[in-house]
């Protein structure tokens, strides 16, 4: 079975997300929930001080502003390629460039950002049976592919992030181990811009985990 490659976005649309994210060898915690932050995969690795928008960004030094970067996809190669470009003069600009380095991840970039991403804690109000069902999808995919599920749920409404997820993984269970590296992939690219797109959207510092 088979994946196209996705279409490049000629103008990356504008996008806010709640994701965090923080390196990690292995796949962590295997559950989530509806009102949780979805896949807010991680808390981002500490900066040296605040690098505040656009502007703030493009004035760091080069290892706060890899350090962002890396907050977003833990890809060294990616992180580095994207900071060596600044200034951006607009965030459409930057989010086009992280997009643009996104798909160009190769095979050890991708497997090193994938092995950073982990799923998200379950919000303390979920269902047991929520729990148990994403608990168990969690652990049925890390155990054919090797890594965290990943999806981008920017623009899904709360309420239905359950859903999307659950739905996600019983899908994607089906796929080659190719195809899914594929998929997942997009979904990383996906991920880091809309996450890039809310630290510096939000004025967050590189420490700052979200709400």
């Amino acid at each position: 079975m088979s994946h196209a490659h996705p279409t490049r976005p000629g103008v990356p649309e504008p996008t806010l997300t709640s994701d965090t994210h923080v390196p990690r060898r292995k796949p962590g915690s295997t559950d989530t929930s509806a009102t949780a932050v979805i896949p807010a995969q991680n808390k981002g690795p500490a900066a040296h001080g605040p690098l505040r928008g656009l502007t703030g960004f493009n004035a760091a030094a080069p290892v706060e502003a890899e350090a962002l970067l890396l907050s977003c996809c833990h890809s060294l190669r990616w992180a580095e390629r994207v900071a060596a470009h600044r200034p951006y003069p607009t965030l459409d600009a930057l989010l086009a460039a992280a997009d643009e380095a996104g798909y160009d991840l190769s095979r050890a970039d991708l497997d090193e950002a994938l092995a950073a991403e982990s799923s998200a804690l379950p919000h303390p109000d979920a269902p047991p049976a929520a729990r148990t069902a994403l608990r168990a999808a969690h652990a049925a995919y890390e155990s054919s592919f090797g890594h965290a599920f990943v999806i981008s749920l920017d623009g899904v409404r709360p309420g239905e992030r359950l859903d999307q997820v659950l739905a996600g993984i019983r899908s994607r269970l089906g796929n080659e181990a190719e195809e899914e590296r594929v998929i997942a992939a997009d979904e990383l690219r996906r991920l880091a811009r809309a996450r890039l797109a809310f630290r510096l959207t939000e004025e967050l510092t590189a420490r700052h985990s979200g709400p």
